[in-house]
């Protein structure tokens, strides 16, 4: 049983974070040798003279990052080593060497409740009956199964107008842009429209793959309709990043009816439909008009990025464009994960998992957005109906840069806004609270209060 030399500051807070944070290091560095098992949480906890759900939390944080793995009976132990870990490049994710550990982005979902026996049950069912030949080289638009199976659950639970010879399964929504937009192009320049704010990580793929930008500002209602102009258009009409707005009624008609009038094609990305709070499903654009919207999706929020499975919807001529481009870039998607996911799907562990994160994420938000009312009044919180971020429009006198540092530092998940923005508008942050525990939203808040003193807090 390994002696741990463990420090904590019962000042500073976050002592779960602390503690996590010290085992961390003493794994990267070699001082925790890989398989060396660490004392119950109960010993722990009484070592360090805290309560034993501190342990319990910095061992499931450790365990869901790879760190350590736990087995009924076997205990908790140090995972074999992997190049994550000696990376460190992992560090700089952590901004401070004490902070809790809630993810690397504001639209990361919480990794810990991936649904890893599910999923194993389901990659064990497909090794143990699909055919040899279903190993080959396949289909770059995809795995029939998975394609049928996706058409089915995208009518059904997003009203989406989808067959399955419409479909090509990509690598994320990311992939699926860039392969549109370069089908869209050609040989020549796109001219795309694009929400303002938005995604500073997404616009250098869309550039690279052929499009010349043309920002449009978001308002309350979504993106403005009036200010289009080009030949196709990037929307998030379910809950726009950054700022959550769910894209109004009206607008929907504009945008399709502007589609429709200059024979233009609307990309949809259906970013965070999967998780909606107070407010009723909202169908996506592509079932109100299938001929002219492309509709890309993918399982990278629902179940974990690092499946790169995503897909494309699109009218037949451009569908079976974006397969031949598919094919040309990289043959197509790994085919036991696409068997997998089509398994997940027909058995309905998928909804399962979906409704079981609703509950949870939902949680999260409600301690979230309650301590913000609590103890920042004067900030304003918005997009809060759906999905794994919210929306923090700041009081006058704050600093984007500093606010999102400072709650970096605390453990969240923030990000300014400034840098997605084209046009001018109101000093903001988007935090993350998929990774943020309900019991640490208060704590977390009260820190920022604290180190924002001397700015307007109320």
């Amino acid at each position: 049983m390994a002696d741990l030399h463990i420090r904590i500051n019962r000042e500073r807070g976050g002592i779960a974070g602390q503690v996590a944070s010290e085992l961390r290091d003493s794994i990267r560095v070699g001082r925790l040798a890989p398989g060396t098992r660490l004392p119950a949480t109960r010993d722990l906890a009484a070592d360090l003279q805290v309560s034993r759900g501190v342990v319990v939390e910095a061992y499931e944080q450790l365990v869901a990052e790879g760190f350590l793995v736990s087995r009924v009976g076997a205990g908790t132990r140090v995972a074999p080593m992997n190049a994550s870990r000696r990376s460190p490049a992992r560090h700089a994710a952590n901004p401070s060497a004490s902070a809790p550990y809630y993810g690397h982005r504001p639209t990361s979902p919480d990794l810990g409740h991936f649904p890893r026996e599910r999923w194993l049950s389901a990659v064990r069912h497909v090794l143990t009956t699909v055919p040899s030949d279903a190993l080959d080289y396949g289909d770059p638009g995809g795995v029939p199964e998975l394609r049928e199976e996706l058409a089915g659950y995208l009518r059904r639970v997003r009203a989406a107008d989808v067959r399955p010879e419409n479909l090509v399964i990509v690598g994320g929504v990311a992939q699926g842009l860039s392969l549109v937009l370069q089908v869209l192009a050609g040989e020549r320049t796109l001219r795309l429209a694009v929400e303002d704010p938005a995604s500073h990580r997404q616009l250098p793929l869309l550039r690279r793959a052929g499009a010349q930008l043309v920002p449009v500002r978001v308002d309350e209602q979504g993106l403005d309709v009036r200010g289009l102009s080009g030949e196709a258009v990037l929307v998030t009409p379910a809950h726009q990043f950054p700022t959550g707005v769910v894209l109004s009624p009206e607008r929907r008609a504009a945008l399709v009816e502007w589609a429709h009038a200059g024979h233009r094609v609307v990309l949809e990305d259906d970013y965070d439909a999967e998780f909606r709070y107070d407010r009723d499903p909202v169908g996506c654009l592509q079932g109100l008009a299938p001929d002219r919207v492309v509709l890309s999706g993918s399982v990278s929020k629902s179940l974990a990025p690092g499946l790169r499975l995503g897909w494309v919807a699109a009218p037949p001529d451009l569908a079976e464009a974006v397969r031949r481009a598919r094919g040309q870039l990289d043959l197509g998607s790994p085919v036991v994960e696409q068997y997998a996911l089509a398994h997940f799907l027909r058995t309905g562990g998928y909804d399962r998992h979906l409704r079981r994160m609703r509950r949870e994420y939902r949680r999260r938000r409600d301690a979230l957005v309650t301590a913000l009312a609590e103890q920042l009044p004067g900030v304003r919180v918005g997009g809060i109906d759906a999905g794994l971020h919210v929306y923090l429009e700041l009081p006058d006198g704050w600093d984007e840069q500093r606010t999102a540092g400072i709650a970096t530092e605390l453990g969240l998940s923030a990000e300014p806004v400034g840098p997605m923005r084209e046009a001018e508008g109101p000093a903001a942050v988007v935090v993350g609270f998929a990774r943020l525990p309900a019991h640490k939203a208060a704590e977390a808040v009260r820190g920022l209060k604290v180190n924002m003193s001397g700015q307007n807090v109320d």
